[in-house]
């Protein structure tokens, strides 16, 4: 398909910023990305669409270039996240230097819409170049509405193999023949999420190999992706059993667009309801007023998850969300307050009496797409409510244990709130700035010390704090003499004006002391 076409799309309504004299480039993709750096994921001759969520022209500037390198064919942006305003004269700049072909996209027509006309006007085009006939086939599956399962039986009769639409937690959406063990799926999926290129052959459970492509994504990012995994090995088929593959592939992602949009639908009454449940102001009655709308009860028990993204896309957390309840055949909501991710599940229909089971599962779950994060950090915190009444205290705690899961190691982190101390769940939903001024207060005077004189007053705070002051147990632990210890407590005293025989001082030095991992 050539620029030119994708531009005199009549309901499409993209206007030419740059680029006049390449109209007649050819592509074969649509690439939506969400990422600064989405360079992993290009191959070159593809159109990439972005919603241009850039904070600086500079860095508007960085992201044209790297596509430019990549050989992307052009970059359509969209203005919702500029208020539907024009686009920034510095973007427009940017791709001109680096000869970018730039269009505009209307704040009407969804990424997603554009990708499906790209979709079916290439499957078009194979078809009227005489292509085989089973494009023709595949397409027609899509556009009498027949659904996924539908199209991946088509596919696999196509292609002459076994086919399986899975998750990036290695969830089977569909498939055909005997569905690979669930082992065997999250290692489909770990490859799928590590491969620098698709598609990828891997070689499978039984020693047959599998090949791996890629279905388009809500935002470009893989963890927000399905993937098609099709029994036999893809380079050693001829030209036109790949191209067929590729196009199953992309009308797999043609049906994810579809999935998105009626997921979107569907969560509409999330963020009425979650803005209520995290209220102060909201009655209980007006909470359970919202509660129909969603398909749960007033009496309902509530799986509540609240999810971040640090150095991801703006809208994978509701994404992963989404994917992490999508195992459960339960009514839920997902949805964004004041860019915070929520989601809402109706324990009921799970048959799980406690929250235990559901955390296992979720950090499962998580552990299989953690290697994808990159630079990302994933954190998630859990709660549960037993009914209405609870669910504005269990949004909250799943909230509370959210942001204690960000300050844990490594890139990906599950906290439950039923597994921490309650004063730290408490602490957790005090302002990073007023926390970390009270740590500098509490223990700023110990910490200076220790830098200055290489000791260990701090260490030895927490120590004695952790036995409950006691004497005998703290020495052990630190391997000091008791006389040794009693001085080191006597100049903690000293420095920071509380004396830890004092049950109050003491609160006030181990809540500081909470805090002494934190950057």
């Amino acid at each position: 398909m050539r620029l030119q076409a994708l531009l005199d799309t009549p309901e499409l309504g993209l206007r030419l910023l740059v680029g006049a004299d390449a109209l007649d480039r050819p592509f074969e993709r649509v690439f939506t990305a969400s990422l600064r750096d989405p360079s992993r994921y290009l191959t070159g001759g593809e159109v990439v669409l972005s919603g241009m969520q850039w904070p600086s022209d500079a860095e508007a500037a960085a992201f044209v270039d790297t596509l430019a390198e990549a050989g992307v064919v052009a970059l359509g942006v969209g203005t919702a996240e500029v208020g539907g305003g024009p686009v920034p004269d510095a973007m427009i700049e940017s791709c001109r230097a680096a000869g970018l072909p730039l269009f505009e996209v209307p704040v009407t027509v969804s990424f997603a819409t554009i990708t499906e006309r790209v979709i079916l006007g290439l499957a078009a085009e194979r078809s009227e170049m005489g292509a085989l006939d089973r494009h023709r086939r595949l397409v027609a599956v899509v556009t009498a509405g027949r659904g996924l399962p539908a199209l991946v039986e088509a596919g696999a009769a196509e292609l002459g193999a076994d086919c399986w639409v899975l998750s990036a937690t290695g969830r089977i959406i569909t498939g055909t023949g005997e569905p690979p063990a669930a082992e065997h799926r999250a290692t489909l999926a770990r490859r799928f999420l590590l491969a620098d290129r698709l598609p990828r052959v891997i070689t499978g459970k039984d020693g047959e190999p599998v090949s791996l492509l890629a279905a388009a994504s809500k935002d470009g990012h893989r963890v927000a992706s399905w993937f098609l995994a099709v029994a036999g090995n893809y380079s050693r088929w001829d030209l036109a059993r790949q191209e067929v593959a590729a196009e199953f592939a992309n009308l797999v992602g043609l049906e994810r667009s579809r999935f998105d949009e009626t997921k979107r639908v569907e969560n509409r009454a999330a963020e009425p309801l979650l803005r209520l449940a995290l209220s102060e102001e909201a009655s209980q009655a007006q909470i359970a007023s919202r509660l129909p709308a969603a398909e749960f009860t007033a009496t309902d028990p509530v799986f509540t998850l609240s999810a971040s993204v640090q150095g991801g896309g703006p809208g994978l957390a509701p994404v992963i969300i989404d994917e992490l309840f999508a195992p459960y055949q339960a009514p839920a909501l997902v949805g964004s307050v004041d860019g915070e991710a929520f989601g809402l599940l109706r324990a009921r229909a799970l048959g799980y009496e406690k929250l235990d089971p559901f955390v296992a599962e979720v950090r499962e779950a998580v552990r299989t797409i953690e290697p994808a994060l990159g630079s990302a950090s994933l954190a998630v915190g859990i709660s549960r409510a037993p009914d209405a009444a609870g669910l504005h205290a269990a949004v909250h705690e799943s909230r509370h244990a959210r942001r204690l899961a960000e300050l844990a190691p490594g890139r990906a982190s599950v906290v439950a709130g039923d597994e921490v101390a309650s004063h730290l769940l408490l602490l957790a939903a005090v302002p990073d700035e007023l926390r970390r001024s009270f740590r500098a207060r509490v223990l700023g005077p110990l910490l200076a010390y220790d830098a200055a004189h290489n000791s260990e007053l701090v260490r030895t705070l927490k120590v004695f704090l952790d036995h409950s002051g006691s004497w005998t147990q703290t020495s052990a632990e630190l391997h000091l003499h008791v006389n040794t210890l009693r001085y080191r407590v006597s100049r903690i005293s000293e420095l920071t004006g509380r004396d830890p025989a004092k049950f109050a001082d003491r609160v006030d030095l181990y809540l500081a002391s909470c805090f002494t991992q934190e950057p």
